[in-house]
């Protein structure tokens, strides 16, 4: 008879095997954290309470966040090391690269994973190691540092998916927003550490990345599945787009090979011809130059000859003369005195007949002049430009028609010319920092009132009204509605009142709207500046305000130099809707 323990060993180890490869990693995991407790003094982020015990199931309130975010959990009985609250914190927290990145579907599914795997999975122990830890309240301890080790292939993996994912906002790549320095120098390592460091202003807690394809000591890597940016999802997501992806273009077209060179005797063809046309130029020329001179001193007496005396035989023979001159002088002379009796006609009957004259020159004139009526001054610079046929033109008329055309831009640009530099000290210490005339705060509000009462405009249209709602460009929409507005008070959220926001004393001023600005220059995309203020730098539509698009006349990086304000409003263009058009252009003349 076989041994009972044997089988019943053999039927787990089955069991084992046919669930889910997350399940068995839960089976044998457990949690670093659940829930959230404390905050971060500074920054007003989150922590997290350190926990090691078993997946708990998600609280039914959780389960449309967890489709949305984290779909790749919804299975079983949903059991994880993330509550509702911490669900919530991870949706706030990926509003910004929501915005840049999930144009491409695999690169944000990516993203998402690398995120869902570090809040929630309910195998963390394998990969998340805490490292440092601050007392909260009665037992509970928050988590302030922890180390996640992370599978080489999937960094390079989800770094791939993403590296060309363009953002629209700006007309640049999204990683250059998000990696902390220029693309160029960007890499899925720099990428992660910086994603994952507290210097971003948004990671509540330090992350230091561990990267290994190995295990390290107890710790196995996380190293789950990705998808390529010319691969689809399993909800049925298309494949990132040719600008997002480089892959989905294929290969590049080979151009075709240049004709055979025309040559002569060895040589460029047009450059002998040229050579042989100067020669022969030249050839006759010089032959010219020195028939003349030869004619001239075969028949012209010199000019050093002596005079004759002319007192002698004054009366002189016409016919003699005429039939000594040659045909030329002859046509010459005769066109000259026609010429001579013409004029002198012309000339006394405009003086006999002077109404007359007149009132012929002025229907002559008016004749002429009548095709005025039926001339159109053009001022679009692409007609000015460029020719209709041109291959310029058609290549713009295909964008056109297959893209739509590019913004219409309405933009101000403000100084402020009696008004006076602006000095401002930091607390607590540091060297003053000089501002520019516009950058004063009751300029700053002058020019918001401004604002306002151009995005207040009304325009009327076949009896309709027409305002900068109808026309705007708003790259979020339907979730965010907002105009997009490039203007510096967009870091300020066009509000007045987080202008004049400010923590401070009755002694000192510790942050206001200088510090805020300073940093809003440095790290435009910041949902959370580091003074005092915690305030968004993002404008009100929902993506970064790059100061050299709103300021003008600065010098390298120093900003708050500036000399000038720069309003931009982008309108949407239209190619074949005239009813559209002619909304914009009511507005536009308000």
């Amino acid at each position: 008879m076989r041994n009972p323990c044997a089988a019943a060993s053999a039927l787990l180890l089955l069991a084992l095997l046919e669930l889910p490869e997350r399940s068995v990693s839960a089976l044998n995991g457990t949690c670093v954290w659940y829930g959230e407790c404390g905050t971060d003094p500074a920054t007003q982020k989150h922590y997290n309470c350190k926990y090691g015990g078993p997946p708990k199931p998600l609280p039914q309130a959780g389960y449309d966040l967890i489709d949305e975010l984290c779909p790749s959990f919804h299975y079983g009985n949903l059991e994880l090391c993330c509550d509702v609250q911490q669900l919530h914190t991870l949706k706030d927290n990926m509003q910004l690269p929501l915005q840049f990145l999930s144009r491409c579907p695999s690169c944000f599914h990516n993203f998402m994973t690398f995120y869902c795997e570090l809040t929630c999975s309910p195998a963390q122990s394998f990969f998340l190691n805490a490292t440092k830890f601050k007392p909260y309240v009665q037992n509970q301890t928050s988590i302030i540092e922890v180390e996640y080790y992370i599978g080489s292939s999937f960094a390079n993996a989800m770094y791939n998916a993403c590296k060309d994912v363009q953002s629209p906002s700006s007309n640049e790549k999204a990683l250059g927003l998000l990696c902390g320095k220029d693309v160029k120098d960007c890499n899925a390592t720099n990428w992660i550490q910086y994603m994952c460091s507290t210097s971003n202003a948004q990671t509540p807690f330090n992350i230091i990345p561990i990267f290994s394809e190995h295990p390290i000591g107890r710790m196995i890597p996380m190293n789950n599945e990705t998808r390529g940016c010319n691969e689809t999802l399993d909800d049925g997501s298309p494949p990132c787009s040719c600008q997002d992806c480089s892959l989905v273009c294929g290969p590049k077209p080979v151009p075709p090979p240049l004709p055979v060179p025309w040559t002569i005797f060895g040589l460029d063809a047009m450059v002998v011809i040229m050579w042989i046309s100067y020669l022969i130029f030249l050839a006759v020329f010089v032959g010219a130059v020195i028939s003349m001179w030869y004619c001239r001193k075969m028949h012209i007496a010199s000019e050093y000859a002596p005079i004759t005396d002319t007192s002698v035989n004054q009366s002189v023979n016409i016919s003699h003369d005429l039939d000594n001159i040659s045909c030329c002088e002859q046509l010459g002379a005769k066109s000259e005195a026609l010429l001579r009796d013409l004029f002198t006609w012309w000339g006394s009957f405009c003086v006999r007949n002077p109404a007359l004259v007149i009132v012929l020159t002025v229907i002559a004139v008016g004749i002429c002049s009548s095709g005025l009526l039926f001339m159109k001054i053009t001022t679009d610079p692409v007609e000015i430009w460029s020719a209709p046929t041109s291959q310029a033109r058609k290549e713009k008329y295909y964008f056109d028609t297959h893209f739509g055309p590019f913004f219409r831009t309405e933009q101000l640009i403000i100084t402020a010319p009696n008004s006076s530099w602006t000095t401002y000290a930091p607390y607590p210490s540091g060297s003053d920092v000089p501002f520019g005339p516009p950058l004063g705060k009751d300029i700053l509000h002058q020019v918001l009132d401004l604002q306002d009462a151009i995005q207040d405009l009304v325009a009327y249209y076949n009896n309709d009204t027409v305002t900068l709602q109808d026309l705007c460009l708003a790259p979020l929409a339907p979730y965010n509605n907002n105009c997009t507005i490039l203007s510096v008070l967009n870091y300020f959220q066009n509000s007045h009142a987080v202008l004049d926001h400010s923590i401070g004393d009755d002694f000192f001023v510790y942050a206001d709207y200088h510090s805020h600005f300073l940093y809003c220059t440095r790290a435009p995309t910041s949902l959370n500046d580091t003074t005092m203020l915690h305030d968004p730098c993002l404008g009100t539509f929902g993506g970064p305000v790059f100061p050299w698009l709103v300021l003008g006349g600065y010098n390298g990086d120093d900003y708050n130099n500036a000399t000038a304000l720069v309003i931009t409003f982008p309108l949407n263009n239209y190619h074949n809707d005239t009813e559209k058009l002619n909304q914009a252009l009511a507005w536009e003349k308000v």
